[in-house]
């Protein structure tokens, strides 16, 4: 248990809290400008996806606005469920849309699983964003989240940036891709976060970072489960009964 104190010591330790809270809201603010600073590369190479309404290129899924975010979920061929972790990011989703698609943004998620297995899980977990199946192309090989077998059994893997160990490497791994098209058509890839790099698409982590006992994990979302497997937990009893 934390320290008990008084209201005044109290107060003194927050403001120097604050101070660090800030210095750390102007260095996100810093970081963001050099992202949005980064040169881009162009993307030659076509790209045709699979969806709920017959193929479709990478050039469609921008769905008429000139900016397209790709989350690179992890539901591999062979896998029965997504990836929990996906799951729990992906959750946040659907209460986004409206405002990135009026702000000149689309989000959709995109797959290695087959479309019949992608619509399946969809359903299963009630969500509504575009979700789309790469299974039958190599952009989640060339966006490095998604690794052959002959990939895992060398001795590294390109992800995150970094060639890494293959004994840490995954059939499937998660990231983000933005993507810009011009009034011509062409179509740039203007920036990717791997890892822990798109973390703070989730809100409810930054909601229990602000919780007294923060996210209380005992390893990174160790705590998290698909939205449909926690258990039920006993109702909180009334004070006025």
């Amino acid at each position: 248990m934390n320290q008990i104190v008084s209201r005044e010591v109290w107060l003194e330790a927050r403001r120097k809290l604050l101070a660090r809270e800030k210095e750390a809201t102007h260095l996100r603010d810093s970081v963001n400008a050099e992202r949005l600073a980064l040169p881009w590369v162009k993307v030659d190479k076509a790209y045709v996806f699979d969806t709920p309404t017959g193929k479709r290129t990478l050039a469609d899924l921008f769905d008429g606005r000139s900016q397209l975010l790709i989350y690179h979920f992890m539901l591999g061929p062979d896998w029965d469920a997504g990836c929990p972790g996906c799951s729990f990011l992906a959750d946040h989703f659907d209460g986004a849309l409206p405002h990135l698609n009026h702000h000149d943004v689309s989000l959709v998620a995109v797959s290695r699983a087959p479309l019949e297995k992608v619509e399946a899980y969809k359903k299963r977990m009630g969500w509504k964003f575009p979700w789309v199946s790469s299974f039958a192309n190599d952009f989640n090989f060339d966006y490095h989240v998604s690794f052959t077998k002959d990939q895992l059994a060398g001795e590294k893997v390109f992800y995150n940036f970094t060639a890494m160990d293959s004994s840490e490497g995954h059939d499937e791994l998660p990231g983000l891709s933005a993507f810009y098209k011009d009034e011509a058509g062409d179509i740039f890839h203007t920036y990717s976060s791997y890892a822990r790099g798109p973390e703070e698409l989730i809100g409810t982590l930054m909601i229990l970072d602000r919780a007294p006992k923060g996210r209380n994990e005992d390893g990174t979302m160790s705590f998290v489960r698909r939205h449909d497997e926690y258990e039920e937990s006993p109702k909180a009893q009334s004070c006025c009964h």
